[in-house]
């Protein structure tokens, strides 16, 4: 099982991918970060789509506040994923899934032009899957 510098190397082998972190939404700290970051700047950028993770995470409207997943296992989080497309990039978040209460979320920031965004959701899903913390 891969663990976080091993994921984020995984995550730049997506075709089209810019930069990948691994970030914990709740500090807005980056655990890990590969290749460039919008802005220059991976710690602005970890910090940044934290908070959008967290906003996500805390509606009302997104996640029921029963926690419970699509399921109903209420092991899986509300919010799986979040999208953002801009004119000339794709900006992924994949919540990760542990064992305890889990803050952290995968970011893969891809080129439009270069990406797939279906297969990138698919392989971070993946990714996230099969990442161990700690």
């Amino acid at each position: 099982m891969p663990g976080i510098d091993e994921s984020l190397l995984e995550a730049m082998r997506v075709p089209g991918a810019r930069g990948a972190l691994v970030v914990d939404w709740i500090s807005g700290l980056a655990l890990g970060a590969v290749g460039e970051a919008p802005g220059g700047d991976p710690e602005a950028t970890a910090a940044e789509t934290a908070e959008l993770a967290r906003l996500s995470m805390e509606s009302g409207t997104l996640a029921p506040a029963d926690g419970a997943g699509p399921t109903g296992s209420g092991k899986e989080p509300s919010v799986q994923d979040l999208i953002l497309t801009t004119a000339d990039a794709y900006h992924l978040l994949r919540f990760v899934v542990t064992a305890f209460d889990s803050t952290v979320f995968l970011y893969l920031w891809l080129d439009r032009a270069d990406g797939n965004l279906a297969l990138a959701r698919i392989r971070l899903a993946e990714m996230a899957d099969r990442l161990v913390l700690g």
